[in-house]
């Protein structure tokens, strides 16, 4: 009976006793349960790298407009470098980038994401390097702020290589789904890596049920903050494709990577030693989980790419999917 009721308090979260552990309160929350067997608490350092690699492309971005240069080539047309205090790194006018950033001939010139250029001159690359390419400071200020709030706990609870993995793999996959559908514009950002961060956290949570306790407030506060997210997506010039795209493909490297052991598992270690416990170490729903996200994220990629590389023009597959990225009103027009 001793073993029975040890057992029903494990499995079914009941009452805590003396000397057991808290289960998560939130996806963003410090694992309160043991850390033993591999289930460490990280020093995270790749996402403040990411964060110095992403500042420091910016100023060489900045570096190659050389906004004063570039505007007396062109006989000083199109109004004055903003911030001209800081020379070759001032800024370009506000009529050209309202974000306080280089030209767009300096992003395509420093890898930018540009259909034309992928497809038929072969620069593939361009699928990376658009990830670490920023429009101004705005735009960096932003998702830098974003990659802090969000990085930093995942790496904490999951480790350098795991997230890595989300984060680059996501960036890419934001990026093929921007250039099926956007053809006429250039794409930079690392939103695309980050939107996979955030379905990161959603699958997560899904596949790590049994460890949190508050889970409905934890999966609506979730739901929110990416719906606003993608809703910002709406408004023209944002690549809301690459956000959809980043979220996707981390919605299911979530599933793959960042399943843990589940609750009852890990109390284990609080049970008396009298005490039996031969539960397995992660759930059956987990392991299917697993197999489905990495069967549909290698279709998702062998048919994305293989799209992308024929030169295919998904708006011609799907009329209505230009409204994910923006809708027209009547202050603005959209266009790809």
């Amino acid at each position: 009976m001793a073993a029975a009721a040890a057992r029903y308090d494990v499995e079914k979260g009941g009452r805590k006793r003396e000397g057991e552990e808290e289960r998560y309160g939130s996806p963003a929350a410090v694992a309160q349960y043991p850390q033993r067997e591999g289930e460490r608490e990280w020093v995270p350092w790749l996402v403040p790298a990411i964060l110095v690699a992403n500042v420091v492309v910016f100023a060489v971005a900045m570096y190659v407009n050389n906004c004063p240069s570039s505007r007396a080539s062109r006989g000083r047309r199109g109004g004055a470098c903003v911030a001209g205090f800081l020379r070759r790194f001032s800024f370009q006018p506000l009529s050209e980038n309202p974000l306080l950033g280089p030209s767009s001939a300096t992003l395509q010139k420093m890898g930018a994401l540009v259909w034309d250029k992928v497809v038929h001159e072969h620069q593939g690359w361009r699928l990376v390097t658009c990830i670490w390419l920023h429009a101004g400071v705005v735009h960096l200020l932003a998702n830098m702020l974003s990659l802090v709030l969000i990085g930093l706990r995942l790496e904490q609870q999951f480790g350098y290589m795991r997230i890595g993995i989300i984060y680059l793999v996501s960036g890419i996959g934001g990026s093929v789904l921007s250039s099926l559908f956007i053809r006429n514009s250039i794409s930079v950002g690392a939103s695309g890596a980050l939107f996979g961060l955030l379905g990161a956290m959603l699958s997560e949570l899904f596949t790590n049920w049994t460890i949190y306790t508050n889970k409905a407030a934890a999966l609506v506060t979730l739901l929110i903050v990416i719906a606003i997210n993608l809703a910002i997506g709406i408004l023209p010039h944002v690549d809301n494709f690459a956000h959809i795209g980043g979220f996707l493909t981390g919605f299911l490297l979530g599933f793959i990577f960042l399943m843990r052991p589940h609750y009852g598992w890990m109390q284990r270690y609080v049970l008396p030693s009298s005490v039996k416990y031969t539960s397995k170490k992660y759930l059956a729903y987990q392991w299917i989980l697993l197999a489905m996200a990495s069967v549909l994220a290698v279709i998702g990629f062998a048919v994305g790419l293989s799209m992308f590389f024929r030169g295919v023009n998904a708006n011609e597959r799907c009329h209505w999917c230009h409204y994910l990225s923006c809708i027209p009103t009547s202050r603005w027009t959209c266009g790809n």
